[in-house]
């Protein structure tokens, strides 16, 4: 493992798992090696994970001052760490009691944070303390999980700052929010001698921490987990609070242990919030995230993508549209970086158009939709008249039974940038769609423009541009590309949307 000498010459030892930007990593416990964190449900394979061993811990030397084990004097330790990695400034992780630590670390070297992810953070630094009602009540939301009767009395053994061999297999439940995720977690050890000193009185200052975060001008992500106890939801959001510039995120179905509980969903939040052209909003809640282009001030496009595509789809169309538009480009639940929450519709995906749309004070725009996007979008025009102001339909499946209806998809082997059961789910809906959808299309009241793909398409030509001139402002055009017309034939694809009155 690689080595450092912090400020008194203690060796403090760390792994780099990974490639790319380094994101600097610090365990919980308090004061418990590094290892249990692993690869972060495969964070690592997005970011270079830098795993610091505090030290005293893991494969870092024991310091000769055991005072230097307050959670206040181990912020150098950090500090140590960035001068000694060459950055200057750092994305900084801290789990669980290390949020503390990062918490301090952020207050007295602002300049040095380019951003901050606290995930299920400890409290205690800024003065929010976890109760036992807490924990009591994390563990009520899972009173109908057969696990929960025999941990029912053991929620106080999950509390921050025992070490995972502590905790009690009646009280693994409360920690975990999927069965078998705990032996995962046991790698790690904790120094208890030194855990005592990390709290010992002198090591927080709330008052002053507290008002020191209001001046951190650095994003800051505090992800908490739906089921942990400590902290809960409640009290992490009380943390996002003091920061100015913080997004909050609950992972659903989690505990204490999120990259465990569902690698994936861990993964795309952090990933989300680490790249600096990704977005995110709760939108009816789900967190879509989206990317933008242009001058905010512009007028307003937004662009929607097809089934198993994402917001990168439109890049190229979007960087023409931004000389005159502010652009917009989400990705629909299930869909890249956005929430996979397992139930999807058509309808769905209209009502994530319309959260995005309210949560972005986008009444007004135009709207560009691909293949499923579009099909969102029309239902959104048929539903809300006048929220959309001009609308685009490149290549909407037609509201008519498929014929022949599709059979049973087979997933692919590989990894999917998107959530399977949206397949199945909206194959089920093309083959018998709800006759309401044809049957409002005549009350789309802003301008359309219906784009087919032509002869190569897999999309029946007829069915559009019988859509066209059943809006009452429609309007159809062909351009010759197969079904994917905005990739295929982007230069075509702007002229068509110049000439419909986008700049």
């Amino acid at each position: 493992m690689p080595i450092l000498h912090a400020y008194d010459g203690t060796e403090l030892a760390y792994r780099l798992l990974g490639e790319g930007v380094p994101l600097i990593c610090l365990p919980g416990g308090p004061m418990r090696a590094g290892g249990y964190l692993g690869d972060l449900g495969g964070l690592s394979a997005r970011r270079q994970l830098v795993v610091l061993d505090l030290r005293g811990t893991g494969e870092s030397a024991v310091p000769d001052d055991p005072s230097t084990y307050r959670r206040d004097r181990l912020v150098d330790d950090v500090e140590a760490l960035r001068e000694h990695l060459g950055q200057e400034r750092v994305d900084l992780l801290a789990h669980s009691a290390s949020a503390g630590l990062a918490a301090l670390y952020a207050a007295r070297h602002p300049q040095r944070l380019r951003s901050l992810v606290l995930i299920a953070p400890g409290t205690r630094a800024v003065g929010t303390e976890v109760t036992g009602q807490d924990r009591r009540g994390a563990g009520e939301l899972r009173r109908d999980e057969p696990r929960y009767a025999a941990g029912r009395g053991a929620p106080e053994a999950t509390r921050p700052g025992r070490d995972a061999g502590e905790v009690t297999s009646a009280a693994e439940p409360f920690t975990h929010g999927r069965r078998g995720a705990h032996a995962a977690t046991t790698s790690g050890q904790t120094d208890s001698g030194a855990a005592r000193v990390h709290c010992r009185d002198g090591a927080f200052d709330p008052t002053a921490t507290a008002a020191a975060l209001r001046d951190v001008t650095a994003p800051v992500l505090v992800l908490a987990g739906e089921y942990d106890g400590g902290p809960t939801p409640d009290r992490a959001a009380e943390l996002a609070a003091l920061f100015p510039n913080a997004e909050f995120a609950v992972q659903r179905g989690a505990a204490h242990y999120p990259w465990l509980d569902d690698p994936g969903a861990f993964v795309r939040t952090v990933e989300a919030f680490l790249d600096p052209d990704v977005l995110s909003v709760q939108a009816g809640g789900i967190r879509l995230a989206h990317r933008a282009w242009g001058d905010p001030s512009a007028p307003p496009v937004v662009l929607v993508h097809g089934r198993c595509g994402d917001s990168r789809t439109w890049t190229r169309i979007a960087g023409h549209l931004a000389d005159a538009h502010r652009v917009y480009a989400f990705d629909f639940r299930g869909h890249g970086l956005s929430d996979w929450p397992g139930r999807y519709s058509f309808e769905l995906f209209r009502d994530d158009l319309h959260a995005f749309l309210e949560a972005r004070n986008l009444a007004g725009a135009t709207v560009v939709g691909h293949s499923m996007g579009a099909a969102a979008a029309c239902l959104l025009a048929e539903r809300e008249p006048g929220l959309i102001g001009r609308l685009v339909l490149e290549e909407p499946p037609p509201p008519f039974p498929l014929d022949p209806p599709r059979g049973p998809a087979e997933r692919p082997d590989e990894e999917l940038d998107f959530d399977w059961p949206v397949v199945s789910s909206t194959d089920a809906q093309l083959n018998e769609p709800d006759p309401e959808w044809w049957g409002r299309i005549g009350s789309i009241t802003a301008p359309t423009l219906v784009i087919g793909g032509g002869p190569a398409s897999r999309i029946a030509q007829r069915g559009l541009a019988r859509m066209a001139e059943r809006i009452p402002r429609g309007r159809f055009v062909t351009i010759d590309a197969g079904h994917l017309v905005h990739t295929g034939r982007p230069d075509e694809f702007l002229a068509e949307l110049r000439a419909f009155g986008l700049a």
